[in-house]
């Protein structure tokens, strides 16, 4: 029996406004009813319960914002590309909207498999920026930023500072004092929330957080797996390693 040829899309989409308060769940209903608005060749997986081939990278977590969210679809045709992200930005409600599409080559690795790392501007309130900017720079000097976590009804101790890429007090917001992160995602992992808690400061609490990257590491070298738009065209189509 010949083999069905299947393709996968790499779509990239933001997510601003008041869906960050809708859940990673429902994100990915709402994209599934769009795809099928579209009339897309989505593929199913096989079974009593056939479900749309979907995944999406890294679960966003409720009232976070995003430039850089991704989801992989296979398809069993290769639609029209070209007005693609326009096409599935008007089949979702306000706030998400697909910024980019690829054709993934055969093989390419999961986006759970592929993601090593994040980038985020986090809000910080409770303290001025004279406190924050001393906790980070007190963080980064610390050879160890031990964490308590309970994984699985148990609480362990985890060192989270090799976790902490980069971090930047980018200076004062209208609420707090706005930082940069660039946190990793595998081995030992870190949340916003995670390094808010870390530096230490008992009064500080999250404010407006927003994703603005997604990063994987190819040969060494960092890159997303859906690059930001191109200006000129206002989308990056091409076909991806």
């Amino acid at each position: 029996m010949t083999e069905r040829l299947r393709y996968k899309l790499r779509i990239r989409f933001t997510e601003t406004g008041k869906v960050r308060f809708v859940s990673h769940r429902d994100v990915a209903r709402l994209f599934e009813r769009a795809l099928r608005k579209l009339r897309l060749p989505v593929a199913y997986s096989e079974g009593f319960s056939p479900r749309p081939k979907l995944s999406f990278g890294l679960a966003l977590s409720v009232a976070h914002e995003s430039d850089a969210e991704y989801l992989d679809v296979e398809l069993t045709e290769l639609p029209d590309l070209e007005g693609l992200p326009q096409a599935l930005t008007a089949a979702l409600p306000d706030g998400l909207d697909v910024v980019g599409v690829v054709v993934l080559e055969p093989g390419t690795a999961s986006l759970q498999q592929a993601i090593t790392s994040c980038t985020w501007c986090i809000e910080v309130v409770g303290a001025p920026v004279a406190d924050v900017t001393a906790a980070v720079a007190e963080a980064l000097a610390a050879p160890e930023l031990p964490m308590e976590r309970v994984r699985k009804g148990k609480t362990a101790v985890t060192d989270v500072r090799p976790a902490i890429i980069e971090l930047d007090v980018m200076g004062p917001t209208d609420n707090g004092v706005q930082l940069r992160a660039h946190l990793a995602t595998e081995s030992v992992s870190l949340r916003p929330s995670e390094l808010v808690k870390v530096l230490g400061i008992p009064s500080l609490d999250e404010g407006r957080v927003r994703r603005t990257n997604q990063w994987m590491t190819i040969d060494g070298v960092r890159r997303e797996p859906v690059s930001r738009p191109d200006p000129s065209t206002g989308h990056e189509l091409q076909r991806a390693s």
